[in-house]
């Protein structure tokens, strides 16, 4: 019988879009690991979200309506 808290791959498909430039570097990337491009694009998130995490929101910058002129 299956656990129910074991974490499941969701395996439904999404498409992404990447410059052709940025496309080709990971095509590349992705023959010299010899893995698949999907692999290549979890692995660069999970390497990445922390610091991604710390980029601002567009709900964190301020805006010039609210200032007090």
């Amino acid at each position: 019988m299956a656990d129910n808290n074991t974490p499941r791959s969701d395996k439904r498909k999404q498409s992404l879009y990447f410059p052709e430039t940025m496309l080709a570097e990971i095509k590349d990337e992705a023959a010299r690991l010899d893995r698949s491009l999907s692999w290549v694009v979890q692995r660069a998130w999970k390497l990445a979200r922390s610091d991604i995490r710390k980029i601002p929101s567009v709900n964190d910058i301020g805006d010039d309506t609210s200032s007090d002129s």
